[in-house]
This record gives structure tokens, sequence and C-alpha cells, in this order.
């Protein structure tokens, strides 16, 4: 996967409020902070004791690895990177765990006309956010920065467990959702064995399981985007998923109009029209797909590709500040401030 500042989608830091108290039963909390993946990974074990929630730890972070090694494309030897490589050449075969993620992504690349599109990796990056852009790319250039885009031209063989981009030039790369799968990967593994409780937080990628040591639940707070420093609210989690995209941090302003760095792939133009999508969820990687597409696509799109989804909900900001919540919200404690 690429360095986390390459990726178009969610660049959001989550805040993790974690109350310290422990309670009778001698759980202990241990967190680590480390970098993979490109990006940031806050992990956070409770056990039965100080050594075990280490060992935990270390055994998430080197199955995060293990999956980095498989399909990080810019790590030329992982088989991502193959596939890349041997674009409009052949096609390669790959580990069935490779295979079924980038099935999926192929789903939600279909689901959104290419809202979402797992070739991505493939555009030209005209569009700067640096402070460094003046005007509008033209026309030609953001048709043309598209062009190797394409999740129509990429060719799935399940039989023999290949994947084939058919035009030279094509790219695949799993930004928007490799981390959200990584964390989902540890939060399976740890409940196997039997630990009951912790935070994989890959940059905003969030899967929860069990309560703090105090028997509470889990408080995640959501930035506010238009003051960056405070909460618009703090929300009580203990199994699930939370995602987060939003455009607020990086964004260019010509002509007196923000332009977002989340760019919709389909037509190379940025998004508009909101500035933070939350996904609460059973697991990251779906929740993580979808807070990219319903930025890409907007509200009413967006709100209608999630109906498709029940078990999950969102939480949207529009870029004039409005708070809107899906029909199916359950969060009762949730009170915006803005």
């Amino acid at each position: 996967m690429k360095p986390k500042y390459r990726f178009l989608p969610d660049q959001l830091l989550f805040f993790i409020l974690i109350i310290s108290s422990f309670s009778s039963n001698s759980q202990v909390l241990r967190k680590r902070t480390t970098m993979l993946m490109g990006g940031r990974f806050d992990i956070t074990i409770v056990a039965k004791d100080s050594l075990s929630a280490e060992q935990n730890i270390d055994e998430v972070i080197a199955e995060i690895t293990r999956i980095e090694y498989l399909i990080s494309d810019w790590k030329p030897t992982s088989q991502i990177s193959e596939v890349n490589q041997n674009a409009g050449i052949r096609p390669v075969k790959v580990d069935r765990e490779v295979f079924e993620l980038t099935q999926r992504a192929l789903h939600f690349s279909e689901i959104t006309n290419g809202g979402f599109d797992i070739s991505f990796a493939a555009m030209d990056r005209i569009w700067k956010f640096d402070g460094s852009m003046t005007e509008m790319p033209s026309a030609e250039a953001i048709k043309k920065s598209v062009q190797k885009v394409g999740y129509k031209n990429i060719v799935l063989d399940s039989i023999q467990s290949t994947i084939f981009l058919q035009l030279e030039g094509m790219k695949i790369g799993f930004g928007a959702l490799g981390e959200g799968y990584a964390t989902d990967k540890c939060r399976a593994m740890m409940k196997a064995k039997g630990i009951k409780s912790g935070i994989i937080n890959a940059s905003g990628d969030m899967s929860t399981w069990g309560k703090q040591p105090n028997e509470k639940d889990w408080n995640i707070g959501i930035t506010n985007p238009f003051d960056t420093d405070k909460l618009i609210a703090v929300v009580p989690i203990n199994d699930g998923a939370v995602t987060t995209s939003g455009s607020y941090e990086k964004f260019v302003a010509l002509d007196g109009k923000r332009y977002s760095h989340i760019i919709n792939p389909a037509t190379g133009y940025p998004a508009t029209g909101l500035c933070s999508v939350t996904v609460f969820g059973p697991n990251a990687e779906t929740a993580n797909g979808l807070s990219t597409s319903l930025m890409v696509l907007g509200k009413t799109a967006g709100l209608n590709l999630l109906n498709q989804f029940r078990d999950y909900s969102c939480i949207m900001i529009t870029d004039n500040g409005k708070v809107v919540k899906s029909k199916n919200f359950r969060i009762k404690k949730f009170h915006p401030r803005l």
C-alpha cells in the first residue's frame, strides 16, 4: 500500500479517548503506536497482564506486516505490484486472500459506477494540495489524468486465482480498503485467541471489540471539520468498526471555490458537497469502502448506496456545516456540536 500521504481517501485521524481506570478483574490496558502500510497504527489491547498484552500487540504487528507485503502496491515484491507490473501483458496468480480482497474491491467499483475504483492508483496527480496550485487544470489534462483508470478493464479468474489488468499502465491499489481489512483481520485473530477487548486503529480505519478495563464502552471522538482542534461528538462503541473520510485537511481554493483532495476516479475532478463522512458498522473494510464512496457520490446518491448495507449507518457533514444522519443511525448518545 502506498505511503499514507499519497492516498486519495481517508486522511482523517480519529481521537481515541481511553478511560484509564481499572476494574477489579485486574485487566490491564497496553497501547503501542507504529508505522505500517504507509500510515500510523495505534494498537490497544486489554489483557490479563502486561506481558500478555505486549505479546499480543507483537502478533498484531506481525499480521499487519504480513498483509502489507501481500497487497502494498508501493512494495515492488508484493503480489499487487506484480499484477501492476504485468498490466497489458499477462494475468498474475495471487493468493486466494488477495484475490478475494480484489474481488470485493471490484464489487464496490461496480455498485458505485466507478465513483470508487481500485484502479485509481494509475491516476495522474495533476491536482496539487501543497499550496503551489494557482489555477484549474485544463479539461484536457483532467480527462487525460484518468485514461488508465477503469475497473471494467480488470479481469478476475476465480478458478485460476489470477488478476489481469488489460491496459498497459493500469494499476490497482488498496488505499481505500487495505488498512480496514488489516484491522478486521487482527481483531478476528485476537478474538479467536480469547482476547476480549481492544482497538486496532489504522489512521482512522478502526476495528473495536469488548470494553475498557472499567467495563465502560470505548469512546471515539470525531473531529470537527471546521475546527480540527475540537470534536463534534464522542461516540461510545464496544464491538464494531468506525471509519471517516474527510476533505477538510487537504484542499485547494481556486476562484473562491474549495476543491477536495478526494478525487472522483470516474471524472478526474475533486469531490464536492461533503467535507466529512463517518460510517459505523460491523467491519472496517466495508465501512471504509462506504465512507470513501459516499464522499465521492455526494449526499443523495451516497445515502442511496448506504441503504444497500443494512448493518451500516453514517454521519455526513456538508460543506456548509449541515449534519446529515442516515435513517438507520442508532447511536442514541450522538449529539453533534458544530
